[in-house]
């Protein structure tokens, strides 16, 4: 039976990802911060499907928890075939702050984290095949601060470890959904009222679409037509149009050490309510 790790999945994408996945029958090792949480979802989810489900407990800005994950990725007694890079932050912080403590902590996460699962799992899986995920955001066409470098990052990664990987039988699916339903989302109550709904996926049709592409052995996935055609005029417009989209899109943005602080963060970790009901939402 495979067996799929993914980081930040009790909420959101990443419960999404989980329970696609254990409805499929794949069996499941769950990463997240809060072990009470974590025994909570994957107890729901071996009820409602009868899968195994294993936890691990790390905080992504931590190295020596990332190098527990990356240990567990690499036990050949016990292989990964699918590497869910998931779990993420929020970024409002100014560019211009003083205080950097957000953005290094995003860079721990959202970076680091993803470049030593990554090549942990790239290494693994070299010799038997297998296939990696990373969350980006169609953001990462846009620049619109720190998060949005970070998710460019995570795309440029993603397909230059496809590359490297090329011939291995190990496939790298880079995930850039639009808007998506999201407890982070869902505490922004003005900004969610202001974009129109059809702008607004869920986290459900996201992750379908994710494992639905990397299946195909695709690089890049976007979620949607919609969302699809937005991603190529982002791609083909002048880059001084897409800039001034970005600020347009960035004028609201301030400073908030309330919501961005990295004690606050990671990654995805509100609770699954019910193992058998769908549409958590994650951003």
């Amino acid at each position: 039976m495979a067996t799929a790790l993914i980081t930040g999945g009790t909420s959101g994408i990443g419960a999404a990802f989980a329970q696609e996945l254990a409805a499929r029958g794949t069996d499941l090792v769950l990463v997240a911060r809060d072990a009470a949480r974590l025994s909570a979802v994957a107890s729901a989810l071996h009820a409602a499907h009868g899968i195994n489900v294993e936890t691990i407990a790390a905080d992504l800005a931590v190295r020596e928890d990332v190098a527990r994950v990356a240990a567990r990725i690499q036990d050949a007694g016990h292989p990964i075939n699918l590497l869910i890079n998931n779990a993420g932050v929020p970024v409002r912080t100014r560019l211009t702050s003083p205080d950097i403590a957000v953005h290094e902590h995003a860079f721990d996460v959202m970076c680091r984290a993803v470049l030593v699962l990554g090549g942990a799992a790239g290494r693994s899986m070299s010799s038997r095949g297998g296939a990696i995920i990373n969350v980006s955001s169609l953001q990462s066409m846009l620049t619109t601060g720190s998060y949005s470098a970070i998710k460019a990052w995570v795309t440029s990664y993603s397909q230059a470890l496809s590359v490297e990987l090329r011939g291995t039988g190990v496939t790298v699916t880079a995930l850039l959904p639009g808007w998506v339903e999201t407890e982070w989302h869902a505490s922004e109550g003005g900004r969610r009222s202001s974009l129109p709904g059809w702008m607004w996926t869920t986290a459900d049709e996201t992750a379908r679409a994710a494992l639905r592409d990397s299946a195909r052995g695709r690089v890049i996935s976007i979620p949607t037509v919609r969302y699809r055609v937005l991603g190529w005029f982002a791609r083909h417009l002048p880059r001084g149009v897409i800039r001034s989209i970005s600020g347009s899109l960035s004028s609201t943005r301030k400073d908030s050490t309330r919501n961005d602080s990295p004690r606050n963060d990671v990654g995805s970790e509100q609770p699954i309510v019910k193992a058998d009901k769908r549409g958590d939402t994650h951003g």
